[in-house]
């Protein structure tokens, strides 16, 4: 893309981008290492929850790293956006959950600064380019069109029934969830809905790719983390319809991720072939 389309991010930006990476080694940690890093963490979690959102910031750290790796206006968008939408309301939730937290451990001082810090990185900057158009994208047909808007309103309407009904909307997960981490978790869900509603208006090859590398990881961690902490605790029923429609869930986001992936190097090669 021409400079003039997708233009370069400010050294400043870039820097916080490694800031964050850095920062998201740790969180990663709790799906790869999670008896190093669960006694360290701002709060209890349980071994499931754990891995889950161990699998979550690992997907994150490789959204972060195309951000560096581009560090262009696109995906810069849909990353910052994502990034914005996810660290606000982590925020918001971690503040009316203090009980959750102990403040006797540097980590949790640590989490307050970065989310906060992050909220407002990404919200300055997206407000300073708010007129700035997206990058020219490749046009999706109807049916991409229609699958999107749909995948837009899934993931938001779960993400807002997890944030306001908290012990409804995860009565259906495979473990126990308590009411603070189903509103966690909700920004997962919306911070994807907001990712895909912006492809779904424009999308541009890179932003196709970061989103179907995203929803891929999300998907592939989520289950292969379940798999690998009941391996160890064996606390799950495999058998039982919450765990089949969960499982069903997060493998759909897993294979709408691959076929991003899949569109986003369709129109990688006719690019190329033109």
């Amino acid at each position: 893309m021409p400079a003039s389309d997708n233009p370069p991010f400010p050294a400043a930006l870039r820097l916080f981008s490694v800031v964050v990476i850095i920062v998201l080694i740790v969180g990663a940690g709790l799906f790869f290492a999670p008896a190093l890093v669960k006694p360290r963490w701002p709060w209890s979690v349980t071994p499931f929850s754990a891995r889950f959102l161990g699998g979550f910031y690992t997907a994150e750290m490789a959204v972060m790293a195309a951000l560096l790796f581009w560090n262009r206006w696109s995906p810069g968008r849909l990353v910052l956006v994502m990034a914005f939408i996810f660290t606000v309301i982590v925020s918001a939730v971690s503040l009316i959950n203090l009980g959750y937290f102990n403040f006797e451990r540097k980590a949790t001082w640590l989490w307050f600064l970065v989310y906060l810090a992050s909220a407002a990185v990404s919200g300055l900057f997206l407000w300073r380019a708010r007129a700035r158009p997206s990058a020219k994208g490749v046009t999706l047909n109807p049916a991409w069109r229609g699958y999107m808007l749909a995948e837009t309103a899934i993931l938001g309407l779960y993400g807002v029934g997890l944030l306001l009904f908290s012990q409804m909307a995860s009565s259906s997960w495979p473990w126990p969830v308590d009411p603070f981490h189903a509103q966690v978790y909700s920004a997962i869900f919306l911070a994807g809905a907001g990712g895909t509603y912006l492809v779904w208006k424009s999308a541009p090859r890179e932003e196709l790719l970061v989103l179907g590398l995203a929803q891929f990881l999300v998907g592939l961690l989520a289950i292969l983390g379940l798999v690998i902490t009941d391996a160890e605790v064996h606390k799950i029923d495999w058998a039982a319809i919450k765990t089949l429609c969960w499982l069903a869930f997060f493998g759909w986001i897993g294979i709408s991720g691959v076929f991003k992936l899949y569109a986003a190097s369709r129109y990688f090669g006719s690019q190329s072939a033109a």
